[in-house]
């Protein structure tokens, strides 16, 4: 039997899985009962509906439209309830607690600190207790036997006129809790050449900086994310596969720009759930992430906004799993990309990798051989028993 055949695993296994998270919104992330609460607190009163469970299901409803502005819009709601520091920490601190919970053991979590200044609060007030919410949900997360350690990315929004002032907050705020900078938003009218000024602010402070490219928008906007403002990484890049041509006879062309990104190893930050939602492909089978794999692209798993996709870490893998039969070696090759690319150092990195990922998943291969070899004796038992 081959590892394809012996090593696909369960649920319950996924979860415990030690998994990496690049691309997951703050404000895209919350309990529906928080919202709620926080909601009630503030005096929000243009929450569609009160109840936890009915608003989880509006979320999602309102994202699945296959528009990328219609999915956007949804933010509205959880960005008004955002607004004080105590909201901020508490979203924050319930956000590491949520991902610990699923198994995830890094996550970069990015969020615009120019969408929280509503209710007087400074941007460096916002940043500063998001930076105390993670903390704190760290904290949390570790008495409940989870370990996990997350790094905030300053994102600034494309249609804005604020990028530099924000990449310059997130170059204060370096090694203080923020790793990186983005942008995000409506990708058609707002190239990311319109930040220029930011990126090359932060390419001459020797600083990271993802962009969201490729995803609503197609390979223009991944070109000139790479070419004119050097990202390290793109935010989603699913549109990258418009570079790829498959012949009726199962052969494969790169374009130049597809062998760029694959020869470079630049990271794509795929987000398969909030790609389907937004038009980005028709179904998990048809999701470029399965051709990018076998391509061996610098792919990683994402979840983008778990409240907007009813979706987490260990559902995205369950999906992959299901649809293109993945095994624990796949997802071990998905999270290690996924480390590989973070914005932490290199030792930090590698320590991650060779300390938590691959111990992690060699337990979880063992542990299903066990559980094999102990199978197939209750049955070679059963079978003695019959002849007997």
């Amino acid at each position: 039997m081959t590892s394809e055949n012996t090593q696909r695993p369960s649920p319950e296994q996924i979860r415990r899985a030690p998994k990496a998270l690049l691309h997951d919104h703050l404000d895209g992330g919350l309990r529906p009962a928080t919202i709620v609460e926080l909601a009630d607190e503030v005096g929000y009163q243009g929450l569609p509906v009160t109840d936890p469970a009915a608003l989880g299901d509006w979320f999602q409803a309102a994202a699945d439209s296959g528009s990328l502005e219609r999915y956007l819009e949804t933010f509205a709601h959880t960005c008004a309830v955002m607004q004080t520091t105590e909201a901020l920490r508490r979203v924050a601190a319930e956000c590491a607690e949520d991902l610990a919970a699923d198994g995830v053991v890094y996550a970069e979590v990015r969020y615009a600190p120019e969408q929280h200044l509503e209710r007087g609060l400074t941007l460096e007030q916002v940043v500063e207790a998001v930076n105390d919410g993670f903390r704190e949900g760290e904290r949390r997360a570790r008495e409940a036997g989870h370990r996990i350690r997350v790094g905030a990315l300053l994102t600034a929004m494309r249609h804005a006129a604020r990028a530099l002032e924000i990449a310059e907050l997130a170059n204060r705020y370096r090694d203080l809790g923020v790793v990186g900078f983005d942008i995000a938003g409506a990708e058609a009218g707002f190239p990311p050449t319109r930040h220029l000024d930011a990126f090359e602010y932060l390419k001459r402070e020797n600083n990271h900086f993802t962009i969201h490219a490729g995803e609503a928008f197609g390979l223009p906007s991944i070109w000139q994310a790479l070419q004119w403002c050097g990202a390290d990484r793109l935010g989603h890049g699913v549109r990258i596969i418009d570079d790829i041509e498959v012949a009726d006879d199962g052969g494969i062309k790169l374009g130049r720009l597809a062998s760029y990104v694959r020869d470079k190893r630049i990271p794509l930050e795929l987000c398969p759930t909030s790609n389907l939602q937004t038009g980005a492909a028709s179904s998990y089978a048809e999701h470029p992430i399965g051709l990018l794999r076998r391509l061996h692209f610098r792919a990683t798993v994402n979840t983008d906004n778990r409240l907007m996709s009813g979706t987490s870490m260990s559902r995205e893998f369950e999906h992959l799993v299901s649809t293109f039969r993945y095994t624990l070696d796949d997802m071990q090759w998905f999270t290690v990309n996924a480390m590989k690319s973070a914005f932490i150092p290199f030792d930090e990195r590698l320590a991650m990798i060779n300390d938590v990922i691959k111990p992690g998943y060699a337990e979880l291969k063992a542990e299903w051989l066990f559980r094999q070899s102990a199978a197939q004796t209750a049955m070679t038992s059963g079978s003695a028993g019959k002849k007997g």
